[in-house]
């Protein structure tokens, strides 16, 4: 069953005249719908508690360095290259120290760190507020922890992006498909009108990949289970100082940042 918007007015209509009754009725249709979008993966699909990366930042020495990793992901998610800078859409892409950690700044912070960009994208925090507000349920939360879209349940009302305080979302104010270079016909293209974000390969972890970030980005990016004490991503945290960002606000971000120049074991 898909919940269009035609669908959505349909049951917000009928929530005003069953009252809080039928918010909770709504609620649970949108909830079982969500649910149901995520299949059953195939035996040699990876498969985590709660996923999880660590970005190592000493690792990224050059421009290439962070477009290989950028261009890996919007390729194979068809991410637009619109010529209007103000309707960009980024799946992941780079931000100033000041900007991606606006209160654990200091104005005698290390230089080469105060300049440095820092690969940014959604956080697929533990708490999402933009699953919260999310009305039709388009925004939900696997049980892996993986913040998913469902594309045809969105209906654009941005309250998600008005929610995320990572700005990890962006909108479609045009049809993005005619600035997609080169189509993967394996993922879906977005349409005007519909919020979209970085889904941590989901589509490649079914099929027993990693992420096409991981991949490209020559051991920068690591990928592994939170929850496992033997995993990869557990055995750095629990040998190099990494920090989150905006760790006050009680998101739970997904992902750990290591500044400094040491290798890990």
């Amino acid at each position: 069953m898909s919940v269009n918007r035609r669908d959505f007015l349909k049951y917000a209509g009928l929530s005003t005249i069953l009252g809080l009754g039928g918010v909770s009725v709504i609620d649970k249709l949108f909830r079982s719908e969500a649910e149901a979008a995520v299949f059953n993966p195939i035996p040699e699909a990876l498969s985590a508690e709660r996923w999880a990366m660590v970005i190592d930042m000493s690792k990224f020495k050059t421009a290439d360095d962070y477009n290989r990793v950028i261009n890996a992901c919007h390729s194979i998610h068809n991410v637009p290259e619109l010529e209007n800078e103000k309707h960009e859409i980024k799946w992941i892409w780079t931000e100033k120290y000041e900007n991606t950690f606006p209160h654990q700044s200091d104005e005698y912070i290390n230089e080469s760190i105060k300049h440095q960009p820092f690969m940014v994208f959604c956080n697929h925090c533990a708490n999402p507020p933009c699953v919260r507000v999310c009305p039709t349920k388009a925004t939900f939360k696997r049980k892996d922890g993986i913040v998913m879209m469902d594309y045809h349940r969105c209906i654009g009302c941005r309250f998600c992006m008005a929610a995320c305080p990572f700005g990890a979302r962006s909108f479609n104010w045009e049809d993005p498909r005619p600035f997609i270079k080169n189509k993967n016909l394996d993922f879906p293209t977005r349409t005007k009108g519909v919020v979209e974000k970085c889904n941590f390969c989901a589509e490649r972890l079914a099929k027993g990949l990693k992420p096409a970030c991981v991949e490209a980005s020559g051991g920068a990016l690591v990928f592994g289970d939170l929850q496992n004490p033997d995993s990869e991503v557990r055995r750095i945290l629990s040998s190099r100082y990494a920090i989150r960002r905006k760790p006050e606000l009680g998101t739970g971000p997904s992902l750990y940042y290591i500044i400094g120049g040491n290798e890990h074991a």
